[in-house]
């Protein structure tokens, strides 16, 4: 059997809906999208990374669903494959490496010195507590600019590999170039929520 390659698998993955849309029924064509889905999860579930630990895999998943859990109009973060991103993103960029590794170190070392443990087996709250101290810059201490610094680029990365998925573009509700037959400005709502003077007519 031909070996095939990561992005080529995602590839043929992603086209499987699209192709049987093509081919077959609509019934057919929804049928192959759910074994399609069913598929990206179960390799989701069998994918072994090769930058990070399994420890270090651990943390990145419950760091990422800490970032952007699962809410009412999408999933979260490991739903969308972040996990599985940022292990291709090291791998592909040697440079972020050394960063990344010692970042979840630091997090690992900050939850031994408060709570004994490892991140990963502390309680929600402790969790939280760890994070609260890093997740704003302009607040953190100095003794935590590590931490701070880790946690503002794991935050993007985050971001990055979520909002370029399926599910984060639905989430952003983003509709792409489509033409507006009339413009009419920022709807007043908006401009009164963001505390703004609508312009006089």
């Amino acid at each position: 059997m031909t070996n095939i390659n990561r992005r080529t698998l995602l590839k043929l993955v992603s086209s499987a809906p699209l192709a049987a849309g093509f081919a077959w029924t609509d019934a057919e064509a929804r049928e192959a999208y759910t074994l399609a889905q069913a598929a990206r999860a179960a390799a989701r579930r069998a994918f072994k990374p090769e930058f990070f630990t399994a420890h270090e895999y651990a943390t990145v998943r419950l760091l990422v669903d800490l970032i952007i859990p699962k809410d009412e109009r999408s999933g979260s973060a490991t739903d969308a494959g972040v996990p599985e991103f940022m292990d291709f993103m090291m791998v592909d960029q040697p440079a972020r490496q050394i960063a990344m590794r010692g970042g979840l170190a630091w997090i690992d070392r900050e939850c031994l010195r408060r709570y004994d443990k490892p991140f990963t087996a502390c309680a929600a709250g402790e969790r939280t507590a760890v994070l609260d101290d890093i997740a704003w810059p302009q607040r953190a201490r100095p003794e935590h600019s590590h931490g701070t610094a880790f946690f503002t680029s794991f935050r993007d990365l985050t971001a990055s590999g979520f909002w370029t998925t399926r599910m984060g573009i639905d989430d952003l509700q983003y509709l792409g170039n489509v033409g507006v037959a009339e413009w009419k400005g920022c709807p007043e709502e908006v401009v009164k929520r963001l505390g703004l003077t609508p312009p006089s007519a």
